[in-house]
């Protein structure tokens, strides 16, 4: 193999037929050449938000087998795998953290490849490659560290043996275990969160029309209320949302067929919505914002509205985003989720090292806790 790899600042540079060859296969909406580029193109993320892009691309004598998305981070807003203690005992100690590489899908903290591998390629090669030119990357720009966040497992085990800090955290995650309709879902929880769920659902859904809409159904007004509902609760819940108006609308243009949106009407006027992207095999619950104090309407239209057209679709899961342990008693389960670090400065990295090593204990430890003792699940 005569590898040569090259950087991109926009994804657009490498265009969408030549992206797309390497993440389509992979069946995840989040690393395809449409939603990269609506995150740049929007103005999302972009240098001056302190997203850079600098993606990987790696040839064979001109034909490409691998990628990588990368960013050059001024920040560590938006990625969902927190390392501010990181960066602040580095910088109490002289040294500067920021910028930094980050390989990842801007503001998404979903599962997914992050090592992209042309089909038929050897797999191990490819990602070796786009590795150490990441590595090079970053020492020739003299940044302190490489991040990659939620890679997929097989990713993460094979940075692992590649030398790089590993790190695992949770999400709460639906799976279908054959349930058919969600009174099959429901049959499988105890009888008092059958209870509790069915009175969630009646109080929410009293009053509203909800409509679940996806492709053609999604037009300009729909995208404009749900916008209006992200920069509300965005606004409250976080200071100053990442996305801008015109993200939604290329993706609406170029990924509607890959997208549910989830909308409560109340006479007539939209009051809420849940935006959700359609996997392979999984739907993926992001945004979601309202404009009335409806009880459990959040319960309704993010998790149990997702169950219901995962079981339509026959999707195997429902991934609902980072954090919140409220997810539990809805019937998502505590999973793993991984990231993969390699730090420049040795007393930094034998740090983090000592410090991940007992927080892969607490995790570990944690996630048992929880479904030993917060399981909805009728034991069988």
């Amino acid at each position: 193999m005569t590898l040569t790899a090259r950087v991109h600042q926009t994804v657009a540079e490498v265009g969408r037929e030549a992206w797309d060859a390497l993440a389509a296969p992979t069946g995840d909406p989040f690393v395809t050449f449409d939603f990269l580029d609506a995150c740049e193109a929007s103005g999302s993320a972009v240098p001056r938000q302190g997203w850079a892009g600098r993606h990987l691309t790696l040839e064979d004598n001109g034909r490409l087998i691998g990628a990588m998305p990368l960013w050059l981070k001024g920040h560590s807003q938006g990625e969902y795998v927190f390392d501010h203690a990181w960066a602040q005992a580095f910088e109490r100690a002289g040294g500067a953290y920021y910028p930094k590489l980050l390989s990842a899908v801007p503001f998404t903290p979903v599962t997914g490849p992050r090592l992209l591998v042309a089909p038929g390629e050897d797999a191990d090669a490819v990602r070796a490659g786009l590795l150490e030119a990441a590595i090079g990357l970053a020492r020739r720009m003299d940044v302190s560290s490489l991040h990659l966040n939620f890679p997929t497992t097989d990713e993460w085990d094979w940075l692992g043996a590649a030398g790089l800090l590993k790190r695992q955290d949770m999400q709460f995650v639906w799976r279908d275990r054959g349930y058919g309709d969600f009174e099959g879902f429901l049959a499988a929880l105890s009888s008092g969160r059958r209870k509790s769920i069915r009175r969630e659902r009646r109080e929410a859904q009293a009053g509203l029309d909800i409509r679940t809409l996806t492709g053609n159904d999604i037009q300009s007004k729909q995208w404009d209320a749900f916008f209006t509902f992200y920069m509300d609760t965005g606004s409250r819940k976080w200071g100053r949302p990442y996305l801008t108006r015109d993200f939604f609308d290329r993706i609406g243009a170029t990924m509607a067929d890959r997208i549910t949106l989830v909308m409560a009407f109340d006479d007539g006027a939209p009051v809420a919505g849940a935006l959700n992207f359609i996997g392979r095999d999984a739907l993926y619950g992001r945004q979601w914002g309202t404009l009335v104090d409806r009880p459990f309407l959040h319960f309704e239209l993010c998790y149990y509205q997702a169950i219901d057209f995962a079981l339509a679709r026959g999707l195997d899961r429902v991934e609902a985003g980072a954090q919140g342990e409220h997810k539990l008693g809805r019937g998502y389960l505590p999973e793993r989720v991984h990231s993969a670090h390699w730090i420049a400065h040795d007393g930094l990295r034998r740090a983090v090292a000592d410090h991940l090593e007992g927080e892969r204990m607490a995790v570990d430890a944690e996630m048992s806790m929880l479904r030993r003792e917060g399981s909805p699940y009728r034991e069988t």
